[in-house]
């Protein structure tokens, strides 16, 4: 017997389990801290089903995670929907040939990467973090997915801070979903 619920109707769950933390990782932060849901196995799991439930007739080759949360939530999700996984990292963490994308950040820049061999050309893909704020590292991610030629089937959010307006930042022709929204 599977210890998950309807993850549909758990999402009020866990959203309450979210610890929110102040003044992380710099003051004026509220920060939402998914560890709590994490160690619960029935939250977990409820939040990969409703991943699943989401993306199962899509027929998604590979979840693509970004560092490092996206690597939790899309590992399993990669394994429950039977396809492979994906990591998208900061810089450096990669071995091998990768590409590379610089993106702009309120004071200064970052970059992030991906092996130039993670998809084949038109490999169906599916992007996944724990949470869209400002939509920078995403918006990055889903530029790393182009130079790779992928077909971006969707955009996984466990959480999105709609306040922040990161969703403008994504491509608008791909479903971008986030599962709680603050």
């Amino acid at each position: 017997m599977p210890i998950t619920q309807d993850p549909m109707f758990a999402v009020d769950k866990i959203k309450a389990a979210i610890r929110e933390i102040p003044d992380f990782p710099k003051p004026g932060i509220l920060f939402k801290d998914i560890t709590t849901v994490l160690k619960d196995p029935i939250l977990f799991n409820q939040v990969v089903d409703y991943f699943y439930h989401e993306l199962k007739d899509k027929k998604i080759q590979y979840v693509a995670g970004i560092e490092s949360r996206g690597f939790i939530l899309g590992s399993a999700l990669a394994y429950k929907l039977g396809c492979g996984f994906v990591p998208i990292r900061k810089q450096g963490k990669l071995p091998g040939l990768v590409e590379r994308h610089e993106y702009d950040l309120e004071y200064g820049t970052d970059v992030i990467e991906i092996h130039t061999d993670a998809v084949e050309p038109g490999a169906r893909v599916v992007l996944i973090d724990d949470l869209l704020a400002t939509g920078g590292t995403a918006a990055a991610s889903c530029k790393l997915l182009e130079k790779l030629n992928a077909d971006l089937i969707a955009i996984m959010f466990m959480i999105e801070l709609e306040f922040l307006n990161g969703r403008e930042k994504l491509p608008t022709a791909i479903n971008t979903h986030a599962m709680i929204k603050f």
